[in-house]
């Protein structure tokens, strides 16, 4: 089964924080790549909070603090790296469709390889900070809570 994730929102706080916030529902990748040419003077406002934990729905290219694990199909994992590799090329200058395709199809399978041990429904978080050495990023899984719907049912018919 492969896997990728969702941007998801559980209040408005995302349309408070991100200059440009993601849509629920869409496919994400960390998005780190964006910041490669950051510098301290870089992180103010907005524009810090979507550094520091921001991932990057591939549609919108606006920002989600939470993003959940969940089935993808081939034909759409093709249909993310497209997308992603076209705005690579039209927003950050990408030499050439080729390259920006490659960079993206890395994106996907980096965003594949942090789903690929996952429940599907995880939650990832992400926390990024500016090294010397450049942008290090941090990942962390909060697994779905088990609800046993049957239970519920039981309980809820003999009150």
């Amino acid at each position: 089964m492969l896997k990728l994730a969702r941007t998801i929102h559980f209040d408005d706080s995302d349309q408070q924080v991100f200059a440009r916030p993601a849509t629920t529902g869409e496919w994400a990748v960390s998005g780190g790549f964006e910041f490669s040419n950051w510098t301290d003077s870089d992180l103010t406002g907005k524009a810090r909070q979507a550094f520091a934990n921001g991932w990057m729905g591939v549609g919108s290219f606006g920002r989600a603090t939470f993003v959940a694990v969940a089935q993808i199909e081939e034909a759409e994992i093709t249909e993310a790296t497209q997308a992603l590799a076209d705005h690579m090329l039209e927003i950050y200058g990408a030499p050439s469709p080729e390259i920006a395709y490659v960079a993206a199809s890395h994106e996907i399978e980096f965003m594949q390889e942090l789903c690929e041990d996952q429940d599907p429904n995880t939650l990832l978080a992400i926390n990024r900070e500016l090294t010397e050495a450049g942008v290090k990023e941090q990942f962390r899984a909060i697994k779905p809570q088990d609800a046993d719907i049957a239970q519920v049912a039981v309980h809820a018919t003999e009150d």
